[in-house]
């Protein structure tokens, strides 16, 4: 903020601020809005960062006056009261500020207990809220450490960590982390270890907290302390936590075997935020031998987020990471064995880190069974998209246990083993399971394949795709791992040749039935994948002949004619990437079939940009023109122009932003396109004369440019109410500034020197009044001649664009958190009296 704001906003809430107060105890005044009290707060860390000092309370007495009036209230709402302690937490946070209000006993009496806490406000969880968050805040300086320990708010705390709040709980475990780490941060005088722990005085009422809750006999005391530490441990890294982990280590060991504590959980989550840390790499193996105690204690479902976490580590030993892939990888162990599967794939692992009978009891139950087949999978997915993962997953036995799980939710697959008949009956039909296995399919598609195992993946994919029983959103998911899998073809050497052929005819045969389906998401879904096949294997010669050879280019044209609009963005999205097969990249040589014509295409596209009722058609058809023009298939020079002229004089009377952003940048693409053809033009800026005009009308880019109505589209654009177009439109005016006044001096001072009949100081006012463009003037003198290159130079070199530019930049915050909109806030709050509305201006 600058000064002169930070002098307006003080003097504003020094007139404002007692008429609020004021208003706060009159019961006549409706109560203030919460979006007025968070400006407020936003304003005054502002001033409290620009003026750190007790001068902002000297400055401001009415801030005083405020909190006074607050506590005065019989009942005050609970908002206000919320808003009132993270103020003056804001205030207190500057140690002069703090001792100014602690001699007034501002601070007691709003934090201690004969503030807030003995008061009915208090079961108002906002109230504790901002209890918490003002104390947080507040905690800069040692006073305020002291405040809080000596003034009883530690004890507080220490009860609001189990508050039923879930965001109070957390908030007042946040503040504990931060009090420890700034006690020790700010008091320690001389390093610890674990012989001679000297603790400061507010680090050790929490450790000996800690300590107590560890030791109680209290389940929800233990989660309490344990989720404190897991939150100290993933946000500090200093190295006294490690000599606070030494003296409570032994505690937390034990309760990797007491069923009666039931924090497991919590265990797992604490264990990966101190493997995450160096800090206790080095205590003589002793973490280590914990982390491993835990992988083998701790259930399935349990241990699985810490073996994940665990693998993508690079600094760990390596008999620990083998036992966490293990844990990782029984339960699909369990499923290749449960399947019966011949001899080679008979297991994964040749031992388990702990009972394999807990796997396959949690398989075999039906309530368990999904869930964690679902969280494997997803951990697998995850570890398969690690760049660099320090351990080598057995890739050939998880593709094989992954088809397996997806033959069991279909019922493809009959098991022998009775543990295998259970698990089939559990899993057919499990939309989640399909689901999971499927992604994890998908993210394994970078492994080479044998031709058996292919021609299995295949099959078993092209089932689910034919399958009536397929959902939606799991078809979705098969198109998916289809997509990902047939992209990996072109690499693959088969033995057998003409399986590459079959299992794209097979494809399309399906797709074509999926086409027609009377469910728009699973006609949509299809269009998508045709979209992303022929953008990935366009260039495999084998995928255009089985494409072109079906009738999948037929019935994705009918489908532009679809009665929802969701398909018929994805028939136009297909159809633009059809082109390039059809007749952008092989235009001389025709496959047989191939019926399709540019004229043809481009015609019925333009047709749906100007006259498809809904927008989402029309924004496919410029990202697909955008996307010709790009790949530079929309012809010769003249065809370009054309092209171009005609889509921008459909885009402009438009009514969805989102469809002129994208002509914006379709004329983007143009302009370096043309730029491109014809060099960088060459323009010297010097008072109008008849030698700058000659060089101007030889300036064939911009005449041309004038030509296709560009500069008429830009200027509108830059007027538009939608601000994103209005941002594009200026990028782009601004660029062509720059190629066609390249050598001007200056920009031109004013308007008054210009030549009469162009309009332009008509245009420069208007744009600075953000007026809408469209509504030229008619009339001979005042009219802007958008294609006539002589005015759009001028326009080009008078109009100030960058100033423009900065405006249309500003984000929307910059008026809403303005203190005009925090004044009219409070005004509007607390009425129309004529004396607010004079201090308000």
């Amino acid at each position: 903020m600058s000064p002169q704001g930070r002098c307006a906003m003080s003097r504003a809430c020094a007139l404002l601020l007692p008429r609020v107060c004021a208003a706060l105890a009159d019961p006549q005044q409706p109560s203030f809005d919460d979006t007025c009290l968070e400006k407020m707060l936003d304003w005054f860390r502002e001033l409290r960062e620009a003026e750190p000092t007790v001068k902002l309370l000297r400055d401001n007495p009415c801030l005083t006056e405020f909190f006074t009036a607050v506590l005065a209230l019989p009942e005050p709402e609970p908002n206000v009261l919320s808003f009132t302690l993270r103020l003056a937490g804001v205030v207190a946070a500057v140690e002069g500020s703090f001792v100014h209000l602690q001699q007034r006993e501002l601070l007691a009496r709003l934090f201690g207990e004969d503030g807030p806490l003995k008061s009915a406000a208090w079961e108002d969880a906002s109230v504790r809220s901002g209890w918490v968050e003002g104390m947080h805040s507040m905690v800069q300086h040692p006073s305020a450490l002291h405040f809080i320990c000596s003034g009883g708010g530690i004890d507080v705390i220490f009860t609001l960590q189990g508050d039923p709040s879930l965001f109070v709980a957390s908030a007042a475990c946040r503040l504990l982390v931060h009090l420890l780490t700034f006690s020790v941060g700010s008091e320690l005088t001389a390093p610890l270890n674990a012989k001679d722990c000297d603790w400061p005085t507010c680090a050790h009422m929490i450790i000996k907290h800690i300590e107590d809750s560890l030791q109680s006999s209290s389940a929800s005391h233990i989660k309490q302390s344990l989720k404190l530490l897991t939150s100290l441990f993933g946000s500090c890294q200093a190295p006294w936590t490690k000599v606070l982990w030494l003296g409570i280590a032994k505690q937390v060991e034990s309760f990797l075997t007491e069923d009666s504590v039931q924090a497991q959980h919590v265990l797992a989550d604490l264990l990966l935020n101190m493997a995450r840390s160096p800090v206790f790499h080095d205590t003589e193996g002793r973490f280590w031998a914990l982390v491993t105690s835990a992988l083998e204690h701790l259930t399935p479902v349990q241990s699985s987020p810490l073996a994940v976490g665990i693998l993508r580590l690079h600094q760990c030993p390596q008999v620990v990471r083998i036992k966490a892939l293990t844990v990782l990888l029984q339960p699909m162990d369990c499923i290749l064995r449960a399947a019966s599967q011949p001899l080679e794939y008979a297991g994964l692992l040749d031992e388990s880190v702990s009972d394999p009978s807990a796997v396959e009891s949690l398989l075999s139950s039906k309530s368990s069974c999904a869930s964690l087949l679902c969280q494997t999978l997803a951990h697998l997915e995850e570890l398969l998209s690690v760049a660099f993962l320090p351990v080598n997953l057995p890739y050939a036995s998880l593709l094989h246990s992954v088809l397996t799980i997806l033959q069991f939710c279909n019922g493809l697959l009959i098991p022998a083993s009775p543990l295998g008949s259970k698990i089939s009956q559990i899993l057919v039909g499990c939309f989640r399971v399909q689901k999971s296995a499927l992604n994890a399919l998908a993210a394994l598609s970078d492994q080479k394949c044998c031709d058996t195992v292919m021609e299995r993946l295949f099959d078993i994919l092209l089932a689910y795709l034919e399958s009536p029983n397929t959902s939606p959103t799991v078809l979705k998911k098969s198109f998916k791992a289809m997509s990902r899998w047939l992209m990996s073809l072109p690499g693959m050497s088969f033995k057998n040749q003409q399986l590459t052929e079959k299992i794209l005819q097979d494809v399309f045969l399906v797709l074509q039935k999926r086409l027609c389906s009377p469910c728009w998401e699973v006609r949509d879904s299809s269009l998508e994948f045709l979209t992303k096949l022929i953008r990935n294997l366009r260039d495999y010669n084998e995928f255009r002949q089985s494409l072109l050879s079906s009738e999948v280019p037929k019935l994705t044209e009918n489908l532009l004619e679809d009665p929802e609009s969701y398909v018929r963005a994805s028939a136009v999205t297909a159809m633009g990437h059809l082109a390039f097969i059809t007749y952008f990249l092989v235009p001389e040589s025709p496959v047989a079939g191939n019926q399709y014509n540019k004229e043809k295409t481009v015609a019925k596209l333009q047709e749906i940009l100007s006259t498809d009722p809904e927008g989402f058609p029309r924004r496919a058809v410029m990202s697909v023109f955008t996307m010709w023009l790009k790949e530079s298939c929309t012809g010769q020079l003249e065809e370009t122009v054309q092209f171009v002229s005609t889509v921008v004089q459909t885009a402009a009377h438009d009514l969805d932003w989102e469809v002129k952003l994208g002509c914006l940048e379709l004329v983007q693409i143009f302009c370096n396109y043309m730029f491109c053809q014809f060099g960088l033009p060459e323009c010297h800026y010097a008072p109008v004369t008849s030698a700058v005009t000659r060089s101007i009308h030889q300036n064939e880019p911009l005449q041309i440019f004038c030509r296709a109505n560009l500069f008429s589209f830009l200027f509108q654009s830059l007027c538009d109410c939608d601000k994103p177009v209005g941002q594009k439109a200026c990028d782009i005016l601004l660029t062509l500034k720059s190629h066609f006044c390249r050598r001007s001096t200056r920009a031109s001072r004013g308007t008054g020197d210009l030549p009469a009949g162009h309009g332009i100081h008509w245009l420069q006012r208007t744009l600075r009044e953000g007026s809408l463009v469209q509504n030229f003037p008619t009339d001979d003198d005042n009219r802007v001649d958008f294609q006539d290159p002589e005015s759009m130079m001028l326009a080009l070199r008078t109009i100030d664009l960058v100033e423009l530019h900065s405006d249309l930049n500003k984000c929307s915050d910059y008026v809403e958190k303005s203190p005009q909109s925090l004044l009219e806030d409070i005004l509007a709050t607390m009425g129309s009296i004529e004396d607010n509305e004079a201090d308000c201006y």
